[in-house]
């Protein structure tokens, strides 16, 4: 399963955002996408949602073009992670996960049996079971971020996209959820995650992508495309690349902000 945007330009009635886009991911890899706040990056997602009507090009999935697929058909190939919000309706935890398998059932219909067990599944493989009768609503931001990812697992997408994931997470939430990432790309599962941490590209990405202004500016391997000069050109700071050996684990690529002088 693949997901693809083909030429793409995006944007609202009257204000485009970002045009001549090409790219894809899919299953089983994991591809990070880098820019600036207002590059257009939350307005390119929602174009392959199919939330927006492209204003150029398209976009395909599974070998179909998006706008011709039944949005019930789209939520059983991709699955959406928005950022945590704190909600305004106290569902327990399990119900919000237990809302992941909305796309398999009939009009209607109660969940059922089987229902119940994907979610419960979704819920323990997230360590989310102490939290599980909960209102969404009374949880940390770091728990309800695990429990959007969550609630992605039971509708069983091949697909993932995920919109800056690990915003306003401390530091140990934020390795939980780059963990649960890769987890789901060793499942088989291809995840297109937005995030604002060039780190975290060289944590789990097998490919990257630098947005600024609308722009696809690179996409690539993050050894090739997480550069000094690329960085550069898409934050407008100084960001050195250096490699780092930590004592038990393999050397690794950092990205190391160069401040001015003190004068």
């Amino acid at each position: 399963m693949k997901l693809e945007a083909r030429s793409l330009s995006f944007g609202y009635r009257g204000y485009p955002v970002g045009r001549d886009v090409s790219m894809s991911f899919a299953a089983g890899e994991v591809v990070c996408l880098l820019g600036p706040n207002g590059g257009g990056k939350t307005t390119f997602f929602k174009t392959l949602l199919g939330l927006l009507a492209p204003q150029g090009g398209r976009v395909v999935l599974g070998g179909e073009d998006l706008a011709r697929l039944p949005r019930a058909e789209i939520a059983k190939r991709l699955s959406y992670v928005p950022q945590a919000h704190p909600g305004y309706f106290p569902f327990t935890v399990r119900e919000v996960v237990l809302m992941g398998r909305t796309a398999h059932l009939a009009p209607f219909a109660a969940p059922a049996r089987h229902d119940r067990e994907r979610a419960a599944a979704a819920i323990a493989e997230l360590g989310l079971d102490a939290l599980a009768e909960k209102p969404y609503t009374r949880i940390s931001g770091g728990e309800r971020q695990l429990t959007l990812i969550a609630r992605a697992l039971p509708q069983d997408a091949p697909l993932v996209v995920m919109d800056e994931p690990t915003a306003s997470l401390d530091f140990g939430n934020q390795v939980k959820v780059l963990e649960r990432v890769r987890a789901l790309s060793r499942r088989g599962i291809g995840v297109l995650m937005a995030t604002h941490d060039p780190d975290q590209a060289f944590l789990c990405a097998s490919r990257v992508a630098l947005f600024r202004d609308g722009r696809l500016l690179a996409h690539g391997a993050p050894e090739d495309v997480v550069t000094r000069e690329n960085l550069r050109r898409v934050y407008g700071v100084n960001v050195g690349v250096a490699e780092i050996r930590c004592p038990g684990a393999e050397a690794r690529r950092v990205c190391l902000p160069e401040l001015p002088s003190s004068v």
